[in-house]
């Protein structure tokens, strides 16, 4: 048997680690250095300090094994001397110095295109703290330190997309060739701009490109339209007159040599079981001959949070022991979509949205966690299904964002192919935070956007992502059922057809979505085959959303919060700026409104005086603290922003 090995360094103990058996598919994990302070060595109350230590996992997976083989391609790999084809990937691990000082929780983050993001969320760092997490201040709030938790990384995207980010090295299925297809939006007027291509060219002579101003126009190849291949699958393209700065750039060809990147999928896996199970001196979670880790939690955000309903659709929550990973799943903000990861020629890094990579399999069927069936193929499946017959499904809260609903099919969550209700399955709870965008930081306040008509949704999620994850924990651990759902849904009539918006002065009429098609992929470019029904969120006469979690923010407003934002013109106007909501003030004064025609009661209406408002916010952040929706700490701090006139996040 292969062993694993820790290198590169001491353990904290003083004492080297030593080679020993393998769990699960890791067959070494190298240290890429010595273990170091993390964050400077600032302290946590009675966790203490923190370490970070750095490594390479590399796994050897068996073809012949049936949960391995749901992987593309993977029998067309190079194999090593064992016969077993081999992946190494990038891991990251923030635990307590003292692991008897740990709570026992191993989050695990699937990285976003290769960056962490889950200390943003809920430590509120800022972003440059997020990406660098090395200083004191990098810590943030330090909340998930305070609770003493394990924060890894590890990395599962294993094309060009990630740049210096983590990743998973996986191998060629050299010499296989087929078709491949790229789309380049650079919402600039540089020319010549330069696209990079994901797979190498198989034959220079099938390169064929062309331009179209909306996904809904007929391709073109204008004279002026040129392009020439560069060095590194680079593609150099000279933009055409009467186009504007977001127009589509589709190139087609035949490429060669694809990626095995559903090893991805084996690579978290497998790096999560042994960090969870193994008990030797290797693995840097043990302690005394055995891991401490005790619940096995895994959040991922948008691109990472779709990679993990694939995971679990596609039943990597299966050890090759046939045991579970991970007790919890949060997919946090993928909507209804998936990962385009597992075929031939995948792109992972394609995030199919109103305007942009709409032709890739991302957000295919099946969409909702119950069992359906597609009433355009006749298909049945749900996300389920796999981990029901093999007895590992997780608890899961899948949370997301209104801008979900608009900009990434999040309906169909919660709704068959047609539109109508589906209730969520036992182990599942679904969670919309009312009024915000895809994803801010918790510094943002409402800004223009060089690309967005309206001035940028600034509503960040993590007070209420914070009160989830205690609430999923204690259903974990405890078996404490937890909050109840609370997403728009047919059944509740918060989920309805588009439907006309209040008649707000500034805000842009709202004429496009992201759709969900069903895609030909036997053709190149795909075709659309037919369309799933979309549903959106109702809403109140203010136009903030009516299901849903609503924070105080939304309770007690001071503004409209869209979850979308139409392109401005230059940038395929109407059309929606991705992962984006909007914000209109309200008027100050019943006079203001008035001159304005504003239909939405004015500040002054709302509220005689500023103690009346910080009353109302109190009043809504006590009713969410009550039912499990919101920390004590987290409630204190809006009223205490409501009191300085931050809480609504608008200019001053």
């Amino acid at each position: 048997m292969r062993h694993a090995s820790l290198k590169a360094g001491a353990v904290l103990a003083g004492a080297f680690a030593l080679a020993t058996p393998a769990a699960a598919e890791v067959v070494r994990f190298e240290l890429t250095g010595p273990p170091r302070p993390a964050l400077e060595g600032q302290s946590f109350g009675a966790v203490g300090p923190y370490v970070e230590i750095r490594a390479r996992a590399t796994i050897a997976l068996d073809p012949a094994d049936p949960r391995n083989a749901v992987i593309a391609d993977l029998d067309r790999a190079p194999r090593n001397a064992e016969g077993r084809v081999e992946a190494t990937a990038d891991v990251i691990v923030f635990r307590p110095a003292d692991l008897a000082r740990g709570n026992g929780t191993l989050l695990v983050e699937p990285p976003n295109r290769g960056r962490r993001l889950v200390t943003q969320l809920l430590n509120d760092t800022t972003a440059a703290a997020t990406t660098r997490l090395e200083q004191a201040g990098d810590a943030g709030n330090g909340w998930t330190f305070r609770q003493g938790m394990t924060l890894a990384w590890v990395g599962w995207q294993g094309d060009w997309t990630p740049g210096a980010g983590l990743r998973v090295d996986v191998p060629r299925a050299a010499g296989l060739t087929g078709p491949a297809r790229e789309e380049f939006v650079f919402d600039t007027t540089t020319s010549p701009a330069i696209g990079q291509l994901t797979y190498p060219v198989a034959d220079p002579a099938s390169l064929v490109l062309t331009v179209r101003a909306r996904q809904e126009d007929a391709r073109q190849r204008p004279a002026d339209l040129a392009f020439r291949l560069l060095d590194g699958d680079r593609i150099e393209i000279t933009r055409p007159a009467g186009f504007d700065a977001a127009a589509i750039y589709e190139m087609t060809y035949t490429a060669r040599d694809p990626l095995v990147l559903g090893m991805g999928f084996a690579a978290f896996r497998d790096v999560t079981a042994f960090l969870r199970r193994d008990g030797s001196d290797a693995n840097p979670m043990a302690r005394h001959g055995r891991s401490t880790v005790a619940v096995a939690t895994s959040l991922g955000v948008s691109q990472s949070g779709r990679f993990l309903r694939d995971f679990l659709h596609l039943g990597f929550n299966e050890d090759t022991r046939g045991r579970q990973v991970f007790d919890a799943l949060v997919p946090h903000i993928p909507g209804a979509r998936l990962t385009d990861m597992n075929r031939r020629f995948a792109q992972p890094g394609r995030n199919p949205s109103d305007h942009t990579d709409r032709l890739y399999p991302a957000d295919q069927f099946p969409f909702a966690y119950a069992m359906s069936t597609d009433h355009l193929t006749g298909r049945r499946d749900g996300l389920l299904r796999r981990c029901r017959i093999s007895g590992t499904c997780p608890r899961i809260f899948q949370t997301d964002t209104e801008f979900e609903f608009w900009g990434a099919r999040g309906s169909l969550t919660y709704t068959d192919t047609q539109g109508r209700h589906l209730d969520l399955p036992p182990e599942v709870r679904g969670f919309m935070f009312a009024g915000h965008p895809h994803f801010a930081t918790a510094q943002s306040v409402a800004a223009p956007g060089p690309m967005c008509q309206l001035p940028l949704n600034p509503l960040q999620a993590g007070a209420p992502m914070r009160a989830l994850m205690v609430a999923l924990d204690a259903w974990v651990r405890e078996g404490v059922e937890p909050p109840s759902s609370r997403v728009p849904m047919v059944a509740h009539g918060t989920l309805v057809q588009p439907a006309a918006f209040p008649a707000i002065p500034g805000l842009p009429r709202f004429a496009s979505w992201t759709p969900a098609p069903l895609l030909d992929m036997a053709k190149n470019p795909p075709e659309v085959a037919g369309r799933y029904a979309i549903l959106f969120p109702r809403l109140d006469t203010d136009g903030n959303a009516i299901g849903g979690i609503r924070l105080p923010v939304i309770e007690a407003p001071r503004a409209t919060y869209t979850g979308w934002n139409p392109r401005r013109a230059g940038f395929a106007e109407g059309a929606l700026c991705t992962n984006q909501g909007g914000v209109i003030p309200f008027a100050a004064t019943r006079a203001e409104r008035l001159a304005a025609n504003d239909p939405r009661p004015a500040l002054e209406e709302r509220w005689p005086d500023q103690a009346a408002y910080v009353a109302a916010v109190r009043a809504s952040a006590e009713r969410l603290v009550a039912e499990r929706l919101l920390l004590a700490e987290d409630a204190a701090a809006m009223v205490a922003a409501a009191g300085a006139g931050t809480l609504a996040r608008l200019p001053r």
